[in-house]
């Protein structure tokens, strides 16, 4: 595949990875330092089959298959057009054997999918509830920046289904929805076992927060040292380069 065969409005990126490439259309929705950060927080180990929820393009499924000795991923997507950009990359990158995308709702995973059949789920999720924010007009990155077509309880009542006992789940979201998260997973059986709190710099706030459970898990869980995306303005910081694997 080439330039040549993307369709109007697409491009073509370099993910830095294993000479993977990843198609999008930044009239949509580009992924951002969050899957990135995500992909770099999730725990996969040899072996393990892997749902990515709500996977846009598959930058999360195409990472962790460059990142980690996983067996399988499959990407779970609403929106076809997305779905469609995903599936065209994993063709682009020869990794038909490894990852499946599939176009589906959220809500309706388990039925999708066979009850506790994986080891792990990650999700980068529409972070924003009802009319937090200022919803975006164009459609596309409304539904992937806001809670129009799945809930946060839906990603936590759907993950608790699919997840093996013991299985483990991986998500990013916003500092200002943590409670919520955390009484959420508590509920669903998924216990809340790590959590790290990303901050722009030093002295700003986090904006970010990155936390990991594990269904039927003890009560007990690790919160990390912060991650800082910039030492300086425009600046990484050495952490995030080595996410990035630049």
């Amino acid at each position: 595949m080439t330039e040549s065969n993307l369709k109007p409005g697409e491009r073509m990126d370099d993910l830095q990875r294993n000479g993977y490439r990843i198609i999008q259309d930044q009239n949509r929705f580009c992924f951002g330092m969050d899957a990135v950060l995500l992909s770099g927080f999730a725990r996969v180990k040899k072996g393990d089959h892997v749902l990515d929820l709500g996977t846009g393009t598959g930058i999360i499924p195409i990472l962790l298959e460059a990142k980690t000795e996983g067996e399988h991923f499959i990407g779970l997507e609403i929106q076809p057009d997305s779905a469609d950009m995903a599936r065209r990359s994993v063709t682009l990158n020869g990794l038909q054997d490894k990852i499946d995308i599939v176009t589906g709702d959220i809500k309706e995973a388990s039925n999708l999918f066979a009850a506790s059949s994986f080891e792990v789920i990650t999700t980068n999720p529409p972070y924003m509830i009802g009319q937090h924010g200022i919803a975006n007009p164009d459609e596309a990155k409304a539904i992937a920046r806001h809670e129009v077509l799945c809930t946060l309880e839906d990603i936590l009542r759907e993950s608790a289904r699919l997840l093996k006992p013991g299985g483990h789940f991986f998500m990013v979201h916003r500092p200002f929805r943590l409670a919520e998260i955390i009484c959420g997973m508590h509920d669903y059986g998924i216990e809340p076992k790590r959590m790290k709190m990303v901050h722009p710099f030093v002295d700003k706030e986090p904006n970010m927060v990155l936390i990991e459970g594990t269904r039927g898990g003890k009560s007990r869980m690790t919160v990390e040292k912060p991650l800082i995306v910039y030492k300086e303005p425009g600046v990484y910081s050495d952490e995030i380069y080595d996410v990035y694997g630049y």
